[in-house]
């Protein structure tokens, strides 16, 4: 990656007020991007902005609601690259408590507002740019209570690689594919994290930090589409 290859683009963040996606805005930013982020409420939009440059920009908008998608696409105008790293806390559902109704709810944001925001955003986006989703480990080492989640994990994989031929040859679409991150998404005493740096072989916890800089690579990697990225501390060899 070129030092400041994000000099004069515009890149909107989706999901971009805290975790990983604060953190790859703040990557992008500080190689030269301006940043427009969109988060769920406008107190924690107002509170990330604090953390960036005074380019950057953002809005609060109900990223399930595909009207209020387009509306708030249609305001931030001609972007360069578009992150979608929104997402709920993550909680296991096991079977007995899994119904048509919880599962809708749970793919609500992360899939189909993916798929809301990529509608709405494509004729935005310069020839050349790109979209980064957001995807997990969970759909290659599902675990019990993991179904609902490994299904989503693995429906955000297929998107990924049929939006890049939809797409193509005028934009790019990969995904990050994060194992577990300390990020306010797991909300997980420090006891979760210190476990699970034991059983990869890097022997760490990911921060938002190391996911972040797999975005910025998805934005500035020209010859990339359709792949999905893992940052999960060799997770999948374990």
């Amino acid at each position: 990656m070129e030092p400041l290859a994000l000099t004069g683009r515009r890149v909107a963040i989706l999901g971009g007020t805290s975790g990983i996606g604060l953190a790859t805005a703040q990557t992008a930013a500080s190689l030269g991007a301006e940043v427009v982020i969109v988060g769920s409420r406008r107190e924690t939009v107002d509170k990330a902005l604090t953390t960036l440059p005074t380019t950057a920009t953002g809005h609060a908008a109900d990223l399930t609601d595909e009207p209020t998608i387009g509306a708030v696409i249609d305001t931030i105008g001609t972007i360069d690259h578009l992150a979608y790293t929104a997402g709920e806390p993550l909680t296991l559902v096991p079977l007995p408590d899994l119904d048509r109704a919880t599962a809708a709810s749970f793919f609500a944001l992360r899939y189909f507002g993916a798929l809301a925001t990529v509608r709405a955003a494509a004729p935005h986006l310069r020839d050349g740019g790109s979209v980064t989703l957001t995807t997990g480990t969970a759909t290659d080492r599902p675990a019990p209570g993991w179904t609902l989640g490994a299904s989503l994990c693995g429906a955000m994989d297929a998107l990924t690689r049929a939006l890049a031929v939809e797409l193509a040859p005028r934009l790019r679409v990969n995904a990050v594919k994060p194992g577990v991150i300390r990020s306010p998404m797991w909300s997980a005493p420090e006891a979760f994290y210190e476990q699970n740096a034991a059983t990869v072989p890097l022997r760490r916890v990911g921060e938002v930090n190391d996911v972040a800089r797999a975005f910025v690579y998805c934005m500035t990697q020209p010859f990339a589409t359709g792949t999905i990225i893992p940052v999960d501390g060799g997770a999948l060899l374990a």
